[in-house]
Formats: C-alpha cells, structure tokens, sequence
C-alpha cells in the first residue's frame, strides 16, 4: 500500500474527529482502476464514526416508539 495513500487516511480522520465525531471502525482498500485506462492505482476509504448529540427537546417525544435512546 503506497505511503500517500496511508497519509491521506490520516488526514481524513484527522479532520473527521476535528469536527467532534469519533472514528470507531477504518478501511482502507487499494487496487487498480478496472475503468481507467491508466497505470496509478486507486483508493477508498470507509470510515464509520460517532456523534452523541444532546437532547435539549421539551420531552414531547419520550413515548414516540421510533425515537432511539
């Protein structure tokens, strides 16, 4: 796996968790484009990650079945 493509995994979670989330689960997969006529290899990255945000509501919604806890 080239080294850039590793720098710039960081780089994203770097400026995911910047933002207040927190990565919990990181995929990096590298291949050759099946598409692309050219030789340079290509990345995705798939990154899973948590925001807790608080619940300032009124409390109208404690019942409601499809709000999760």
């Amino acid at each position: 796996m080239d080294e850039d493509m590793l720098e710039d995994q960081r780089r994203l979670v770097e400026l995911i968790e910047d933002e207040g989330w927190d990565v919990t689960d990181l995929e990096i997969s590298a291949y050759d484009s099946p598409w692309a006529d050219e030789d340079d290899p290509e990345a995705t990255v798939t990154i899973t990650a948590r925001k807790p945000y608080d619940s300032e509501g009124d409390g109208e919604d404690e019942d409601n079945p499809y709000r999760l806890k």
